[in-house]
């Protein structure tokens, strides 16, 4: 093989894997359409891979490539289908069926119908009879593409449990044969905050990518963003959902200000906010509006904190006061680590560094903490601003050690070569 032919491959199969991370769960929603069954599909988007990887390179990147993938998965999924035999049966007796009746006069539309097999899936991979842990990982798993490893950082528990977990969830949702739709009434107010959290956690891993070579993963954060707008459309008079759309749009909002150039990480204190997204924040503070006053759920108090951002002109002229107000409402209602972990940083620029780090160490024993880079970054930034150098440069260290995103861990290991200038 020569070296142009080389070269063509490999660019062939990083097209394959771009385009398949991009376009899975569009691809596997699609198919589920056709199998019904969550795992079955995902095995028919994992074969459309295959082939692509067989193909592309010596036939070309073809010019629709997401279209190709997902006609080729929906195509071996008709013919599985065609291939069992109660299949075979169900299909004789519709045949009979539609012979005999007259073609139905069309009804009505829905008004609460949705179109999107992206939403179906997340309503199906939420279904009641999984576990919450199992309907989130499962869903990041469908939806985002995110690999065990990836999910397990986003919830903190070791790899092995979220592998479990998604085996599991796929088995019992095909064994009680749950249906893939959008539910209507109390079977949707159920599912609802499990839907919004995976929707979270999506746009999370996109905002602050776990592993790679990336910080961001637009497409994930775009992604979600579209699926809490339509839900919003869907559940006009849930302040929570509302709560979450503020929420998403306002941090999507600062996307573009959050690298550099060559993709390096810019702090929220060194970002030019006039690249942030004034068409986004607008659309987050109406949202907001939207979500009623209070603001009382978890989603529309950490909207009112992104506001509190988005509002600021100047980084310096941040309420950091009102932050951790709110905050302290936050932890109140949904207590967590990593919800004090953001207090201590509100606590420390609106009382100093040494209010921060107090509360830091309160953190130091939580089990849920171990691992989390975070937790010596932040501690590192705090040791740094009270002059202690050396402890700061130790925490960095640590901190770039236990990341897997190497755009953060190069930001954390030049922090630690400046930790004593």
């Amino acid at each position: 093989m020569t070296a142009g032919n080389t070269a063509g491959t490999a660019a062939a199969v990083e097209t394959v894997e771009t385009v398949f991370r991009i376009e899975s769960a569009r691809i596997i929603a699609g198919v589920t359409r056709v199998v019904r069954d969550v795992g079955i599909a995902e095995e028919l988007a994992q074969d459309a891979l295959v082939a692509a990887l067989e193909q592309w390179p010596e036939s070309g990147v073809p010019g629709n490539p997401g279209a190709w993938l997902m006609t080729t998965a929906r195509r071996r999924a008709i013919d599985l289908v065609r291939r069992r035999e109660t299949y075979a049966r169900k299909l004789a007796e519709v045949g009979r069926t539609l012979e005999d009746a007259a073609p139905p006069e069309p009804g009505p539309a829905d008004p609460d119908d949705i179109d999107d097999d992206l939403l179906r899936l997340v309503f199906t991979a939420c279904h009641p009879v999984l576990s919450a842990e199992a309907r989130a990982a499962l869903t990041l798993r469908l939806l985002g593409g995110l690999t065990t490893q990836e999910i397990a950082r986003a919830f903190l528990v070791p790899e092995p449990t979220v592998a479990q977990r998604i085996v599991r969830a796929k088995r019992k949702l095909a064994e009680a044969r749950v249906p893939f739709e959008v539910p209507y009434g109390a079977d949707r107010d159920e599912r609802l905050p499990s839907v919004l959290e995976v929707i979270y956690l999506v746009f999370n891993e996109g905002y602050s990518a776990t592993a790679g070579d990336d910080l961001c993963r637009p497409g994930l954060c775009e992604d979600a963003l579209r699926l809490a707008r339509v839900l919003a459309g869907l559940m006009p008079g849930e302040p929570e959902v509302h709560g979450l759309v503020a929420l998403l749009e306002l941090q999507a909002s600062r996307i573009p200000a959050r690298t550099g150039p060559g993709g390096e990480p810019v702090l929220l204190a060194d970002q030019d906010r006039a690249r942030w997204n004034r068409m986004l924040i607008l659309r987050g503070l109406e949202a907001l509006r939207r979500s009623g006053p209070g603001p009382h759920g978890p989603y529309a108090l950490q909207a009112a904190i992104a506001a509190c951002h988005a509002r600021a002109v100047r980084y310096e002229e941040t309420d950091w006061a009102v932050i951790a107000a709110l905050y302290g409402r936050l932890a109140a209602l949904t207590p967590s680590p990593v919800v004090e972990l953001n207090r201590a940083v509100a606590v420390s620029m609106a009382e100093g560094p040494a209010a921060g780090l107090e509360l830091v160490d309160a953190l130091a024993a939580e089990p849920a903490l171990t691992g989390y880079h975070l937790l010596p970054s932040v501690r590192g930034d705090l040791l740094a601003r009270l002059g202690r150098g050396a402890e700061a440069r130790t925490e960095f260290e640590r901190a770039a050690s236990l990341t897997r995103n190497a755009r953060e861990r190069e930001l954390l290991l030049e922090k630690a070569r400046r930790a004593f200038t």
